[in-house]
């Protein structure tokens, strides 16, 4: 994160020390060398999630670490375009067999820290047999219903949006499922939040497509040969290849596409807000929550962002801070789905003037979401807050200015000595403060 960043947005440096304190909580790993291995191979792949999962307690997080690591090692496998087809497809289909097999291990599948994950799924398999038989017949069903979908998909394209929607139902939605039962199994959530599937399958196809969105250069550019799952019913309407996008002269029907993948992503937003709203445990709450914002927020910086072409498209190290630091609440929930379908609904208006072909469904689904909002008790403080904080940021400046322009004493702040040194902590004490509020 730049100087540039902390300086445009102050309320970011509380949240990073913050966020940096639980990175760091999050990196300290049980003794027992199994479960420890999991929990460092949660961090090597996932720092976020590794911070998001300490949310949950000690029983549940150890299910939902190896369910994380199993689904991953299977996705791992899907990814492999060196694995030839023959090998891969039974590989799929039976990946379940080989979830509590402490024998079973892969040499030459993936990279990087995933070649070490497939390596040492022993490890995994020791956690896997110690959590309790009402949550690995969780992982074990998830496990095979995505292999089996993986497998369908391996041989042919995504071309229809319904295969899109059946794709990431594989991928993500039954990701969500699972989950929502571990969540039961845990006796921290009500057996009805296991019963509605759709919601369930929203959540995860939510976080999904705006994975795939995001990540459109670095897939085209896979080797030894790129996987992509933009439908081809929609990017047929703007290009004759996929690849086109990347050239900087197709960059107007690019940005079209790109909205277009992000109205149907939209399309989720709704039943996300609902399946959280039924949420009872916090920590659960603030597990599911999280992730659902930073996508939220993730479509929001992509919607019209011809920068989607070019590199992936991140938020700020100090955005994710605040959100993993003051997300607790449903409240919280509509005040960062709100205020960012109102940024996605600006963009498309604009777009619309221009003649983008779908800114006006965005716009409609836009008003929806943020009905949504409403309907769950949103009410919209941020003007006065936004005075707020700029006044203290004001005076925060202000006094700086004064301290060591060295010809104004103020009776408030006033320093007996000349001491730079303390009225440099001062200063210091006084910014900070300011940034705490700001936060």
């Amino acid at each position: 994160m730049t100087v540039a960043q902390l300086l445009a947005h102050p309320g970011d440096w509380m949240a990073l020390v913050r966020t940096k304190r639980a990175a760091d909580r999050a990196k300290r790993l049980p003794q027992e060398p199994c479960l420890a291995f999991c929990y460092g191979m949660l961090n090597a792949v996932s720092r976020s999630f590794a911070v998001v999962i300490q949310q949950l307690p000690e029983e549940l997080r150890d299910a939902v670490c190896v369910f994380y690591l199993v689904l991953r090692a299977l996705d791992t496998v899907e990814d492999d375009m060196a694995l030839p087809q023959a090998r891969k497809l039974p590989l799929l289909e039976e990946f379940h067999r080989y979830v509590g097999d402490e024998e079973f291990t892969m040499e030459d599948c993936g990279d990087g820290h995933y070649k070490e994950l497939m390596m040492e799924m022993p490890k995994v398999a020791r956690v896997f047999g110690n959590l309790d038989k009402k949550y690995r017949n969780v992982i074990l069903d998830i496990t095979k219903r995505m292999g089996d979908g993986m497998a369908e998909f391996i041989p042919k394209r995504v071309e229809s949006v319904d295969d899109y929607d059946q794709y990431c139902h594989y991928v993500a939605g039954l990701v969500g499922i699972g989950l929502s039962k571990l969540f039961v199994a845990s006796g921290l959530e009500n057996r009805n939040i296991g019963t509605v599937k759709e919601l369930s399958n929203s959540m995860g196809l939510f976080l999904q497509k705006t994975n795939i969105i995001r990540d459109y250069l670095e897939d085209i550019l896979e080797e030894p040969a790129p996987r992509m799952f933009w439908p081809g019913e929609i990017w047929e309407l703007y290009a004759e290849n996929l690849e086109d996008f990347k050239e900087e002269a197709n960059q107007e029907e690019a940005v079209m596409c790109l909205n277009h993948m992000i109205a149907d992503a939209l399309s989720h937003a709704q039943d996300c807000l609902s399946y959280m709203s039924k949420l009872q445990d916090e920590s659960v709450f603030r597990f599911c929550a999280i992730p659902q914002i930073m996508a939220m927020i993730t479509l929001a910086l992509c919607y019209d962002n011809a920068k989607v072409f070019e590199k992936v498209v991140k938020m700020r190290r100090g955005l994710t801070a605040r959100v993993l630091v003051n997300t607790h609440d449903m409240e919280d929930v509509l005040m960062y789905f709100h205020t960012w379908a109102d940024v996605i609904g600006n963009k498309a208006l604009e777009a619309y003037a221009r003649g983008d072909p779908t800114a006006e469904d965005v716009v409609v689904l836009v008003e929806a979401i943020k009905d949504e909002c409403k309907r769950y008790g949103y009410v919209d403080k941020g003007e006065g807050r936004s005075y707020l904080n700029l006044i203290l940021w004001f005076l925060a400046v202000t006094y700086f200015l004064l301290v060591f322009s060295g010809n104004i004493r103020t009776s408030t702040f006033y320093i007996d000595s000349e001491s730079v040194v303390q009225q440099a902590i001062a200063t210091i004490t006084l910014v900070f403060t300011s940034l705490f509020i700001l936060s």
